[in-house]
């Protein structure tokens, strides 16, 4: 399941998606409204959290924009709190509103609660080609072989690159998505990861077919 999150206040944006990524979701940041718009089209999240005060293009303006496309289910967040603001955002196509400050604990309750009203929330298991991943059992399975369990990190990992399969994944987009932050120290703890995967998922890890290396850039999971 892949969330996307938009807001300017980086600080928030970092906490709302390592609250997220701990739950188990995919996340996608952008820090105003036009990035917000390009990560909708290029990502096809599954849910939308919009900070209604961003530059470039308000979340009442991204909202308006993914509601020409599509039905996704969309929170808007703000601080004002005003009577306004909520009809306002209801009638471009909102589906809940949060006012800030809030607890992770509380963002995390309404999420879940507009994917099951939207009916795509689903503990089913997430299948691409040859990997089959099961999130809530923490399992992988390639092929018709036994399921693999996976750790934490492992399972965070396969989750990023088969949400992207067949595409390069950069190391640090996987740094943050895995660790909730980004350090080029942090290089050596994926390539570690990523080793340690292998020996999973592979039948010669020493020669890798389904966890590919991007030279100079990151990683790409090819399930064909």
């Amino acid at each position: 399941m892949k969330i996307l999150i938009a807001d300017d206040d980086r600080d928030l944006l970092g906490l709302i998606a390592f609250a997220l990524t701990q739950a188990g979701y995919l996340v996608v940041r952008a820090s105003d409204g036009p990035a917000a718009i390009r990560a909708f089209e290029e990502e096809s999240p599954d849910l939308v959290v919009l900070d209604i005060n961003m530059p470039g293009a308000s979340g009442f303006q991204v909202c308006e924009a993914i509601r020409v496309k599509s039905r996704v289910p969309v929170m808007m967040l703000t601080v004002r709190g005003e009577e306004e603001d909520l009809v306002r955002a209801l009638e471009l196509g909102a589906d809940d509103y949060l006012n800030k400050p809030f607890s992770p604990r509380t963002l995390l309750a309404r999420i879940k609660a507009l994917l099951r009203r939207a009916g795509v929330e689903s503990t089913a298991p997430l299948a691409v080609g040859q990997v089959t991943l099961d999130v809530d059992e923490h399992t992988v399975r390639i092929g018709d072989g036994a399921p693999v369990r996976l750790t934490k990190l492992e399972l965070r990992l396969l989750q990023m690159l088969l949400a992207n399969a067949g595409r390069t994944v950069h190391s640090d987009r996987l740094l943050v998505q895995v660790w909730g932050h980004r350090n080029s120290g942090d290089r050596q703890l994926l390539k570690q990861l990523v080793h340690r995967l292998r020996q999973k998922i592979e039948a010669d890890p020493a020669n890798p077919v389904l966890l590919q290396t991007a030279a100079g850039s990151g990683y790409k999971l090819i399930v064909e």
